[in-house]
């Protein structure tokens, strides 16, 4: 009889916890959740099942009361605020080294280009991208294209 009562408490308090680890920390349905309320189910069955009906309806009472509760407080309490990002990266590719190339610089690819890569022009090695071709590493290249960073490339054939 006691251990009919841990496993329901304890399955019922997992799948809470699970529960409101999947709406605060990794939103979504995924796999969490579903598990979380496939074990607060299955809790509560076994409360039925083996400590009767009226004992049945009281883990499930308790379950829904403490479930509301625990979504209540996660969201309306600042007790999540310290885990949550405040800070934003606004800052771009080489944004503190501008490029001094110009379109028709000529220059060579250090590594594949899939379509992205680094190229060498001049002593300066750059992120460049190609029009959606791939090139072998060695490939002589020219600039097509400049937009702001982005350096635009092709093969010299």
């Amino acid at each position: 009889m006691l251990l009919d009562w841990i496993t329901v408490v304890v399955l019922v308090g997992i799948g809470l916890l699970l529960l409101v680890v999947e709406l605060v920390f990794v939103p979504g349905t995924t796999i969490v959740g579903v598990l979380g309320f496939v074990l607060a189910a299955i809790g509560v069955w076994i409360g039925y099942s083996t400590l009767g009906t009226n004992t049945g309806h009281v883990v499930l009472a308790v379950s829904v009361l403490a479930g509301g509760l625990a979504f209540y407080y996660s969201f309306r309490s600042d007790s999540w605020s310290r885990f949550a990002l405040k800070e934003q990266n606004r800052s771009r590719v080489n944004e503190e080294y501008a490029h001094t190339l110009a379109v028709g610089e000529v220059g060579k690819a250090v590594s594949a280009l899939r379509p992205q890569g680094t190229a060498l022009f001049g002593d300066e090695h750059h992120e460049v991208q190609t029009q959606g071709e791939y090139l072998a590493s060695n490939t002589a290249i020219r600039i097509i294209k400049l937009n702001q960073n982005k350096i635009i490339v092709e093969a010299i054939s």
